[in-house]
């Protein structure tokens, strides 16, 4: 079951947060970090002092755009290591704002709960899925592949070679209905690069290695007979 209110006005102070520029360099940093960052690391990104990253870290935080944890810094342990450091990263609830209020995941949720009792309906939305990232990979090239991911949210970085993706822009309805939805990203994912016409990359579903299962890397190329 997909749990959650609908998206409103509530969640304008805690985005408003991020119009200061020294807030937005530092979430902008931790958000693209696949581990936890101290106010050091912050700091150093952001151009800032390590008291004013503190500062700007600690009000992301009470906004709700980012949790924190204690750890103490790697080969640091027993008496002497000192006290274990402030650790931020991205949290993982959505923030949403729309005036007058909408509620989009709420639809998406009846289809998806539509299209799991009905093999005939998956089978269209899978289609659907790949036929619409095909018009979305058409209106870019091979080489702007990587922008054209970045802008419809799934974030990707290089992973020693296979490009993973740290955000899931389906992540509520991924974690109520993961078979379906990990399938129709699959679906959309390879319509964009048939689109784009990247015929030297391949997709494959890998759970559990990014905070999104698909996974892109070279095609593999076939041996001479």
């Amino acid at each position: 079951m997909l749990h959650g209110n609908a998206p409103s006005l509530d969640d304008l102070d805690a985005l408003s947060a991020l119009s200061d520029p020294s807030r937005r360099r530092l979430y902008d940093h931790i958000s693209a970090s696949s581990t936890p960052v101290g106010r050091d690391e912050a700091a150093a990104a952001a151009g800032i002092s390590r008291s004013l990253a503190a500062y700007h870290l600690d009000r992301l935080a009470q906004a709700g755009l980012l949790e924190t944890t204690f750890a103490r810094p790697a080969g640091r342990s027993g008496p002497g290591a000192g006290r274990p450091a402030k650790l931020y990263r991205r949290a993982a609830r959505d923030f949403t704002l729309h005036a007058p209020s909408r509620d989009y995941a709420l639809l998406a949720e009846i289809f998806i709960r539509a299209e799991e009792h009905d093999p005939a309906a998956r089978e269209a939305v899978v289609s659907a899925a790949r036929e619409l990232g095909a018009e979305l990979g058409a209106e870019a090239k091979p080489a702007d592949l990587i922008q054209v991911l970045r802008s419809r949210g799934y974030e990707p970085f290089d992973d020693d070679g296979t490009i993973r993706f740290r955000n899931c822009p389906f992540h509520a309805l991924a974690q109520a209905h993961r078979g379906s939805v990990c399938t129709l990203n699959l679906a959309l994912v390879e319509g964009i690069l048939a689109g784009a016409g990247a015929s030297k990359v391949r997709t494959s579903l890998e759970p559990d290695r990014a905070q999104c299962c698909v996974a892109l890397s070279p095609a593999r190329s076939r041996k001479s007979p």
